[in-house]
């Protein structure tokens, strides 16, 4: 089972990821994506998906249009943990076309 993060340990791990920012309430983050059109943010959507499952680890996410907005948090270990931030750096390179 993975480990949450906490503490200096969290910190760090999110100090590599941009935009994303804390759930209120929730030990989890969130970032919302914006794409050309939604094309563009289905495909997002299906690569992200696609390493999700590979990983076995899902996101929480919504998609109206062009916006997905995506929540990590690894319900298992009861909030962050390597995992999300993982996932997280990866749909980033996705977005960014990388």
């Amino acid at each position: 089972m993975p480990t949450k993060l906490t503490g200096a340990q969290r910190t760090q791990a999110l100090a590599g990821l941009s935009g994303w920012r804390d759930v209120e309430g929730r030990d989890a983050i969130t970032k919302a994506y914006r794409f050309a059109d939604f094309n563009a943010a289905f495909a997002f959507m299906t690569r992200a998906a696609l390493m999700a499952e590979k990983m076995d680890h899902h996101p929480e996410w919504l998609n109206v249009y062009n916006r997905v907005e995506v929540t990590l948090s690894t319900h298992d270990a009861g909030g962050l943990t390597e995992l999300d931030v993982k996932l997280a750096a990866f749909m980033d390179s996705v977005a960014t076309g990388g």
